[in-house]
């Protein structure tokens, strides 16, 4: 399968003021991402998501390695043709329309459709900005607006979503949506890289995702890899009666964390007392995932 970014041996370091040693942003990380896949970046504040992103889509010249896209140096301007990009603060012009913003795009981007207008209004109703479509941006709220970033990235039709924190300010039913737009645009082919601070969100989109932690890139996994590693699973059930070793979370409600080979033996006994079953699960999450690579607990962050 081809590769829709290839990054090697990426360095950028920048220079800080006087006296003072330069900021090392990114060290030696390589990866790749097929076509096709969704990939999620994540790391804390400060990690090196963004200044990947921003040497992905020639915002920053790398100080050492390369990154291509689609085979093409990231540098070269038609490297970024049939790119949707979303950063983590969008400026838009705020006296244009969502409407205006939409079909500038498409110019930019000679993207060709048979009905440019229609084409615009599509997206805006499935971003549920219709309403809105010919108002100006300076009087939307940063979620509308966050809105308005990601159909502009979306109506081009892109081959590619580069996406920066792309669910900040919304909602929580805004990012349901959005996430499913995000999933329809994966099934119809497209290919996603992007970064959030929400690790469900991760979990939810992407088929891998890196973690990063100062600059450097601790681990490339899946989600079935993360699942496979842990030996503990969360049971979730509904009942009146109790259960040895499954705690009281509300009335009628259980939880309860087992070992995977007494997990039958306790399905049975929560059947066995009339409960239905709510969840049952790894109970290795993404967060702990991203603690253990990084070499803390979660006692640590607790701190």
């Amino acid at each position: 399968m081809a590769e829709a970014i290839t990054i090697r041996s990426l360095d950028k370091t920048y220079a800080s003021g006087w006296r003072r040693n330069p900021v090392h942003a990114v060290r030696n990380v390589s990866l790749s991402v097929a076509e096709g896949e969704a990939f999620g970046f994540i790391g804390p504040n400060g990690a090196g998501k963004s200044t990947t992103i921003k040497v992905l889509m020639g915002l920053a010249e790398p100080s050492g390695g390369e990154a291509l896209l689609f085979g093409v140096p990231s540098t070269e301007p038609q490297a970024r043709r049939r790119l949707g990009y979303v950063p983590e603060n969008p400026y838009l012009y705020d006296y244009l329309t969502p409407f205006e913003i939409l079909k500038m795009g498409l110019r930019l981007h000679r993207t060709v459709v048979a009905d440019e207008n229609a084409h615009c209004r599509r997206w805006l109703e499935r971003m549920e900005l219709a309403a809105v479509a010919d108002s100006p941006i300076r009087s939307f709220s940063k979620g509308m607006t966050q809105r308005v970033a990601i159909a502009q990235a979306l109506v081009i039709q892109p081959h590619l979503l580069v996406l920066d924190e792309p669910l900040s300010g919304l909602d929580p039913i805004g990012r349901q949506d959005v996430v499913e737009i995000f999933s329809e645009y994966k099934r119809g082919g497209g290919t996603l890289f992007f970064t959030s601070h929400v690790l469900h969100d991760v979990e939810r989109l992407a088929d891998r995702f890196g973690l990063i932690h100062q600059g450097e890139l601790r681990s490339v996994s899946s989600p079935a890899e993360l699942a496979g590693e842990e030996e503990s699973v969360m049971v979730r059930s509904q009942g009146g009666q109790e259960v040895h070793g499954m705690q009281a979370e509300t009335v009628g409600r259980w939880c309860g964390t087992f070992p995977r080979s007494v997990l039958w033996e306790k399905l049975d006994q929560i059947r066995a007392a009339g409960h239905s079953i709510v969840e049952v699960r790894p109970t290795l999450s993404l967060e702990l995932a991203f603690l253990k690579a990084i070499g803390k607990t979660g006692s640590d962050v607790g701190g």
